[in-house]
């Protein structure tokens, strides 16, 4: 390894004081032999300033001749030495004027304190990147052999601290000009380059959790698998921590919320100088003052003071609570869709309660829900007329009130099936929707006009009426049915998702089937007159509507109905649904149902084919035709019953692939109806498969591909499903 740049620059200053030197010993030799003419007192200055008239005369007039390089050299007035000849070689027997023992030996000493420190310098060169090469196995000067070439290459980190909070990693990953490019070709340049941006980047995230002094390189080597492996290097150093901590102005908050916000502040002297700990603590003292009645409550940016001696940091933070309110009344200026009685409906706060921010956040998330606006501004304004009170202003800008929406969709067993919808989600003033719906598949035909008013009465509340016709034709039966149907209801939506949920109504029906008559086998056609009162109760406890990852559900239906068909007889269905989820990691989560149902007060004979049970198909045991599981009658079509049981187990796993919106669920189903009206769990059915799932911004849209592992005849080998969200 030969000299670095700073050993030269020491062997450079040591031959410029040999120069300087051996200049000096030239002075005082001319001095001892020549009298200088600076030095005497004698001299004649007129001659003297003669003869610099004449040198400049000659100057100026050789300035328009060519130059002569073989012209001997100008003499210097009264510099009293000639120029050298260089053409006259010296002679054989000139005396050498040796230098002084004195200066002999100072010159010796130079030399050897040179070279004493151009040796130093190269050892510590040596020992230095030595270290390096040790602690990073890298060399420090490494260049690829053709550095314009383009080259792939791979990063990796040295020397991070182990208490890096994951949001170092997720930032990186984000902001990384190694990691945005990773994929364009670059050469060793445009890879330094990138590398410099991380440097600097890295040192910006490790300041954010409190390493002021941290100090990061970036070294090179030929990779594995890649050209060029890049490492980022660092050396941390100690965490700085926070010394003074002042919440200016807090002390103009009433009572003891002072103290109160001090505590959920939550900073204290001696923790880690961490830029995400004082932002999440100004939030927090934000939300406690908004969440106490101070309304116009603001804090400033915190001022963050740092002392590199001491290793700690200074935190202020100017805090302006104002007064101390509670709800007054919702103004709005535009009531085309509804006016303020119907947002004070809405909300859950009353006249008089303690300000709050989150009721009020909660009012416009619920405005949103309604479907009738598409924005929505809160603005909190002191009354003029009660001290005290602060009234809310709502600016609610319209969104568009009808829409025409379709549906496309197959399943096996199913077919095809389209559906269109117009609605007017504004028709009856206040949120009184119309919905006029079609659908024409192949196997059913129907017409539908639907009412449906959400915050009916109360916060929540939904009343729904509907009239229907129909046409059915499946494997199971074939119906032409004309409903009335009304329901009171609390359901869970996209915007809310609700842990209980509950419905209430009724059903009123005629409707013409065909059956097959239990004494002779013979196929017949007859005319039921159905009322029912269905009751729905069920509670959410997972975690997302569409796409949950833990928690369970349990949902509970009871259906009293009555039959006129022959006389009139009574009897009751009803179906217990359970389902639970468990994250095994970021990626998988393993889900499970279960389903049971029964119908009791009736033989199976008696009851129309439209309103037994039946299993099979995409949201039941997947790998089945609709319908298709269960007793069969002599055409070889499904028979329904009154008891079924169903079970699915399915493990969720998301793919990093394509961005991470894909993923794939392979699934195992089982299920079986029975006639009696409790099921003997004997002759299960099983189906397998595999699905893919696409993860959208408005939920995963699922399709799955299911064969039975013990099929009926006449049962398909292969069965898909496509639908948004889940199976279950």
């Amino acid at each position: 390894m030969g000299p670095s740049k700073d050993s030269h620059m020491g062997l450079n200053a040591y031959c410029c004081r040999l120069l300087l030197l051996r200049f000096g010993i030239v002075l005082v030799a001319l001095s001892l032999n020549v009298p200088s003419p600076l030095l005497a007192q004698n001299t004649d200055n007129a001659s003297a300033a003669d003869q610099l008239d004449d040198a400049i005369a000659d100057d100026t007039a050789a300035e328009s001749e060519p130059l002569d390089p073989d012209q001997p050299l100008t003499d210097f007035p009264d510099f009293g030495v000639d120029w050298p000849d260089l053409n006259t070689p010296p002679p054989d027997n000139a005396e050498q004027q040796e230098p002084t023992e004195e200066i002999a030996r100072d010159l010796e000493m130079d030399r050897r304190l040179a070279e004493e420190e151009i040796a130093e310098i190269e050892d510590e060169m040596v020992q230095s990147e030595a270290k390096a090469e040790l602690e990073d196995g890298v060399a420090a000067n490494f260049q690829p052999l053709d550095a314009l070439a383009e080259r792939d290459y791979e990063t990796s980190f040295t020397g991070l601290p182990e208490n890096l909070d994951n949001r170092f990693g997720e930032r990186y990953q984000s902001l990384s000009a190694l990691e945005e490019y990773k994929g364009a070709e670059a050469n060793f340049a445009q890879i330094k380059r990138r590398a410099e941006t991380d440097r600097e980047l890295v040192e910006r995230l490790l300041r954010i959790e409190g390493y002021y002094d941290a100090i990061v390189r970036n070294r090179f080597s030929a990779g594995k698998g890649t050209d060029i492996a890049v490492i980022i290097a660092v050396t941390a150093g100690p965490q700085y921590r926070l010394n003074a901590i002042a919440l200016d102005g807090v002390e103009q908050a009433q009572g003891d919320d002072p103290q109160q916000f001090r505590e959920l502040f939550g900073l204290q002297s001696g923790d880690i100088v961490n830029s995400d700990a004082i932002v999440s603590a100004q939030s927090r003292l934000d939300e406690a003052m908004a969440e106490s009645g101070y309304a116009f409550a603001e804090s400033e940016q915190p001022a963050l003071v740092i002392d590199h001696a001491e290793r700690e940091g200074d935190l202020d933070i100017v805090v302006t609570p104002g007064g101390k309110y509670v709800f007054g009344s919702i103004l709005m200026e535009n009531t085309d869709l509804f006016g303020p009685e119907h947002a004070q409906l809405i909300a859950r706060f009353d006249k008089g309660d303690l300000y709050q921010q989150s009721e009020v956040e909660d009012l416009r998330r619920a405005l949103i829900s309604t479907g009738l606006v598409s924005t929505v501004a809160l603005q909190p304004v002191a009354s003029e007329e009660e001290p005290g009170v602060v009234d809310l202003s709502a600016n609610v800008t319209p969104a568009p009130l009808r829409t025409i929406s379709g549906a496309l969709g197959y399943g096996t067993g199913e077919g095809l099936r389209s559906e269109v919808s117009w609605e007017h989600r504004n028709f009856f003033p206040p949120e009184g929707l119309i919905r006029l719906t079609g659908v024409l598949a192949t196997q059913e035909q129907s017409g539908s006009i639907t009412y449906r008013r959400n915050n009916f009465r109360r916060r929540d509340n939904v009343l729904n009426g509907q009239v229907a016709l129909s046409n059915i034709d499946n494997s199971a039966f074939e119906a032409r049915t004309f409903s009335v149907s009304g329901s009171l209801e609390r359901q869970s939506n996209l915007i809310f998702q609700k842990k209980w949920n509950w419905s209430a109504g009724f059903e009123l029906l005629a409707s013409q089937e065909r059956d097959i008559d239990g004494d002779n086998q013979t196929t017949s056609r007859e005319t039921f007159f159905i009322g029912a009162l269905p009751v729905t109760l069920s509670y959410d406890g997972s975690d997302d509507l569409l796409d949950p990852s833990t928690g369970f559900r349990l949902s509970a239906r009871l259906s009293p109905e009555a039959s006129l068909q022959s006389g009139s007889f009574f009897y009751a269905r009803s179906q217990l649904d359970g389902s639970a989820y468990f994250s095994v990691s970021e990626k998988i989560v393993l889900a499970g149902r279960a389903r049971f149902g029964s119908i009791v007060g009736a033989g199976s004979n008696r009851i129309a084919p439209s309103r037994r049970l039946y299993s099979g198909g995409g949201g039941s045991v997947r790998g089945f035709g609709f319908q298709r599981i269960g007793p069969r009658d002599v055409n070889n079509d499904p028979a329904g019953g009154r008891s079924l049981v169903e079970f699915s187990l399915e493990a969720r796993v998301r793919l990093d692939a394509f961005g991470g919106n894909f993923g794939v669920v392979p699934f195992i189903d089982a299920g079986n109806v029975y006639t009696e009206s409790l099921p003997d769990f004997t002759g299960m059915r099983y189906g397998t498969g595999l699905g893919l799932r696409y993860y959208s911004d408005f939920g995963p849209i699922r399709v799955d591909v299911g064969t039975p592992i013990n099929p009926q005849p006449g049962d398909s080998r292969i069965a898909v499903y496509v639908s948004l969200g889940q199976a279950f």
